[in-house]
């Protein structure tokens, strides 16, 4: 495969996982690492050096969308990044530690219970009694339906601290931006609306990506030969993804989101067994 073609084809496939990572929340990371490692061959850490790159680009590229359009809480986000950034840097030191396959397994299992949890049917589950703590940080707020501006309440702020801590530890292992993690954890432990919690998390993965970014630049696992195409690839499809997402419903972004991972989870988890990875 000449030069030329690997760029194009890495492009193009992360068009594709751009657009996926905006419409779920994903960050574009649960496809750029398994299209890298199983579809070209590359090393699984700077497979993840440059899904990080992409999340980062995922991040520019839709955050400011969905900000506009007021769907994201941008206090939640940032009162999160303070977990999800410790967790990150956490992983990208720890990462050195365990090897390739190992990490893959442990990508497939995450997948598999974000799918599991994604696709369980239930209720829109907006509680009307208020959090005291989440009225304490003034975490609360309201996001555009066709019927007008919709108010909810942040519940168990505690909780989903933790999570974004683990969540964030993932982002630095695996190079997902842990945005599946993230959506589930605003969407069921703080009971944020699924929009808001996609669009909360695409604000948020930028950030969370960064961090653990600069620990595998550092270390050489960032090649611009592979991050490049990436990047660019994924921020059109992020830029799509935004606009598509306002007009999108909430029950057929939870199918697509657990139809996606739950593939690649098999994928990854087969291949990191059997050592292929």
């Amino acid at each position: 495969m000449t030069t030329l073609t690997f760029t194009l084809l890495v492009g193009l496939g992360s068009f594709l996982a751009g657009l996926l990572g905006a419409l779920t929340g994903l960050g574009g990371g649960v496809v750029i690492v398994p299209l890298l490692t199983l579809g070209f061959g590359v090393d699984f850490r700077y497979a993840v050096g440059a899904s990080l790159v992409s999340v980062i680009a995922t991040s520019s590229g839709a955050a400011a969308a969905y900000v506009r359009e007021g769907f994201t809480n941008i206090r939640v986000g940032m009162f999160l990044e303070v977990a999800t950034t410790t967790g990150a840097l956490l992983g990208a030191y720890l990462a050195e530690l365990i090897s390739t396959s190992a990490l893959a397994i442990a990508f497939g299992l995450v997948l598999f219970y974000s799918a599991w949890s994604a696709s369980r049917p239930r209720p829109q589950h907006l509680v009307a009694t208020p959090d005291p703590i989440a009225q304490r940080l003034r975490l609360d707020g309201s996001y555009p339906t066709g019927q007008g501006e919709r108010y909810y309440h942040v519940q168990r702020v505690p909780l989903g601290f933790g999570l974004m801590v683990g969540a964030g530890a993932l982002s630095g292992l695996l190079g997902i931006g842990s945005g599946a993690l993230k959506v589930l954890a605003m969407d069921q432990a703080m009971c944020l609306p699924f929009k808001v919690s996609t669009t909360t998390s695409n604000f948020m993965i930028g950030v969370t990506a960064a961090a653990s970014a600069g620990v595998y630049l550092a270390r050489g696992y960032i090649d611009p030969g592979i991050a490049m195409p990436v990047m660019l690839g994924v921020l059109g499809g992020a830029s799509l993804g935004a606009r598509v997402l306002t007009r999108a419903t909430p029950k057929a972004l939870r199918l697509l989101f657990a139809v996606v991972i739950a593939a690649l989870a098999v994928e990854m988890i087969y291949n990191g067994a059997t050592g292929r990875i």
